[in-house]
């Protein structure tokens, strides 16, 4: 296989995959705080998954219900506040970023730390907590899940090594790509 070739083929296949991995990872502070609760003839029980997730693949910086659940306890945990205050707070920070307009095609998409500063004065001013330990307590929140996620990925990464789905160089180029910003792998 000429070299242009076999470079896109790899590229593709390290999109997907990177791409795969990224499934249902999304960033703190837009999770839906929690799982809207409807009437029904059935009781459901609360996850008891450890990294909060009701199916298991969830953890910080998940998509649903329990992990937001897990985040406000974390926080609550590191700021030294109830974990009521903490979802409150979360819950009241989410309702006020909300757009109130469909997003424009085109526009230019909010910035990531400019939206960390804005939770984390919101939540120091709403919990009555210094803004500097706000801060610290999210980056750590923030390196854990990130942690989280690099780990999954070499999972992957390795399993798929191992069926003979990738070379190790093939991996080896995701992790770069993940790594270097190229392949976004969640939230960085």
């Amino acid at each position: 296989m000429p070299r242009s070739k076999k470079t896109t083929a790899v590229t593709i296949a390290a999109g997907a995959l990177a791409f795969g991995a990224g499934i249902g990872v999304t960033s703190l502070a837009s999770a839906d705080p929690t799982a809207t609760p409807s009437a029904s003839p059935s009781t459901s029980t609360p996850s008891t998954a450890p990294n909060g997730g009701a199916d298991g693949r969830h953890g910080v910086g998940g998509r649903h219900g329990g992990s937001s659940e897990q985040l406000a306890q974390t926080l609550a945990d590191k700021l030294g506040v109830s974990q009521d205050k903490v979802r409150e707070a979360l819950q009241e920070f989410r309702q006020d970023q909300r757009p109130t307009d469909p997003p424009t095609p085109g526009a230019a998409k909010p910035d990531p730390a400019a939206r960390d500063a804005e939770l984390a004065k919101a939540l120091a001013s709403k919990l009555g907590v210094d803004e500097a330990k706000v801060k610290t307590a999210l980056a750590e929140v923030r390196a854990a899940a990130d942690a989280e996620r690099a780990s999954a990925l070499k999972t992957r990464l390795d399993a798929a090594v191992k069926a003979g789905t990738l070379s190790q160089a093939e991996a080896d180029a995701v992790t770069k790509a993940v790594d270097q910003g190229v392949i976004s792998v969640g939230r960085r």
